[in-house]
């Protein structure tokens, strides 16, 4: 189960997530970033309340890093010591900023 929040101040999107981002969970953030992302200029993803990330989860991250590399900047922030190790072992923390 996920929960994603949003918050819009200007061009600046913020998507809170608490639970799981796997592979039931991934399309439902794909389609929560789609809807939203137009003129947006800074993405960021706040981790805190997310327990775990699957492949799935990281090809949402990936394919909205793309999008943004192109648009802004994209942030993931409050990640926890799990899924920063599955960033670490994946490579995603050489292509993502965490903060």
């Amino acid at each position: 189960m996920l929960e994603i929040s949003n918050k819009l101040e200007g061009s600046k999107l913020e998507f809170k997530l608490n639970g799981r981002l796997d592979t039931i969970t991934a399309p439902q953030l794909e389609e929560e970033i789609k809807d939203n992302i137009g003129g947006v200029s800074e993405l960021v993803f706040d981790f805190s309340d997310l327990s775990y990330i699957s492949s799935a989860g990281l090809r949402v991250l990936l394919s909205a890093q793309k999008t943004m590399n192109q648009n802004g900047s994209m942030v993931v922030r409050n990640v926890s010591e799990a899924i920063q190790e599955i960033f670490d072992v994946t490579g995603f923390s050489d292509i993502l900023t965490i903060e």
